[in-house]
């Protein structure tokens, strides 16, 4: 077990993130199946169950293999996912009070939530202040490098921004609600911003550097990510917001979900349309099964309660269509890196060691006493 981890780096946990959004996800949607509650409830039990198996390996990995552990942060490809964690601790929070409760009880959930939610809200803080500082000083990053995967930090205290408020119902009422709706409102204008800031330098990297590598092309569908978040952030501050914090300001979370969600949610749909041609070139070029295939669900997950939030806000039935049609994408994309997942680790090739990338011998030439070669 303790050198199986030994290659276990922190974008693993995009498992959990990846899981815990399906069963969120699809407890909020405009259709109610038969037993939908149930099967999500039990998809967030599987993502609580992930997220301490991972957390556990990934304290032998610390533990044993400190080498490699630094050898991570130092990576400007994989510090970033220590965004992951954070994001994982928070979705599974969330879930809890969500769907969990139908399992463990309402006490139970929130005391998990709170947990989770302080831990996660902390370490993404960690992160977005840490990476890229490293990034800066350390790893000496360069714009041709530049992609997605750079926002991942950034976007953590997005998720904190859209799970906290989850939480305001369950504290005293006054100075408590409003302190954590208003935090959480600064998170949300934290990530903006900063992610505001990188954006440019992907997509200015994607458009004059050319396709990234088949591997990394999942990666752009990271970019969901904080659109599809935020506009889940402004819908859950609106449906909070009444009677803990004062009318004017109320009422002005309910207009920013609106005129905030639905350009955004506009600006996803396009990137999404982006993202899926580059994909689909990258597959038609053989791009095979990679962990960076788990990007196309936690992103897609947050652009389905992106939409859930603008179809409560607007009552506009085109979005409770939108938000259905991206769940059934989403349950598929899960499906697919689930399966390949259990494969590669059940074969062992997810867990091992980078290749060797072989050495090409460079051709022999020899001259004649005239100078010409042969």
């Amino acid at each position: 077990m303790v050198t199986a981890v030994r290659h276990l780096g922190p974008n693993w946990y995009a498992c959990v993130m990846g899981t815990a959004i399906v069963a969120t996800a699809g407890v909020a949607l405009p259709v109610h199946l038969p037993g939908l509650r149930t099967i999500c409830a039990a998809v967030w039990l599987l993502s609580l169950a992930l997220l301490l198996v991972l957390l556990a390996a990934r304290a032998l990995h610390w533990r044993h293999h400190a080498d490699q552990a630094r050898a991570h942060l130092l990576d400007p490809g994989a510090a970033p996912f220590y965004g992951c964690l954070a994001m994982a601790l928070l979705a599974v929070g969330g879930g809890a009070l969500t769907v969990g409760r139908d399992w463990i009880g309402t006490t139970a959930a929130v005391a998990v939530d709170a947990v989770l939610f302080t831990a996660g809200t902390a370490v993404g803080l960690a992160a977005a202040v840490a990476v890229p500082y490293l990034m800066a000083v350390r790893q000496r990053a360069e714009p041709r490098q530049a992609t997605p995967v750079w926002l991942l930090p950034l976007v953590a205290p997005m998720v904190s921004a859209a799970l906290g408020p989850l939480l305001v119902p369950y504290l005293p009422a006054g100075q408590p609600r409003a302190t954590l709706l208003l935090g959480c409102f600064a998170l949300f204008g934290l990530s903006l911003l900063a992610t505001l800031v990188m954006l440019p330098l992907v997509f200015a990297r994607i458009v004059t550097g050319g396709p990234l590598p088949l591997a990394l092309t999942p990666a752009l569908f990271l970019v969901l990510g904080p659109l599809g978040q935020s506009t889940t952030a402004v819908g859950k501050f609106a449906d909070v917001a009444p009677g803990v914090v004062p009318a004017p300001y109320s009422e002005g979370f309910g207009v920013l979900a609106v005129l905030y969600g639905v350009p955004v949610m506009g600006f996803a749909l396009l990137w999404l349309g982006l993202a899926t041609a580059h994909t689909v070139r990258a597959r038609r070029h053989g791009m095979r099964f990679s962990m960076t295939w788990w990007a196309f669900t936690f992103p897609v997950g947050t652009c389905v309660t992106g939409a859930e939030a603008l179809a409560r806000h607007t009552g506009l039935v085109v979005y409770d269509g939108l938000a259905t049609g991206l769940y059934a994408v989403l349950v598929a994309a899960w499906a697919t890196a689930a399966v390949h997942t259990a494969r590669g680790l059940v074969s062992g090739a997810l867990l091992a060691g980078p290749r060797p990338v072989p050495v090409a011998l460079r051709p022999v030439t020899a001259r004649t006493t005239s100078g010409a070669v042969r």
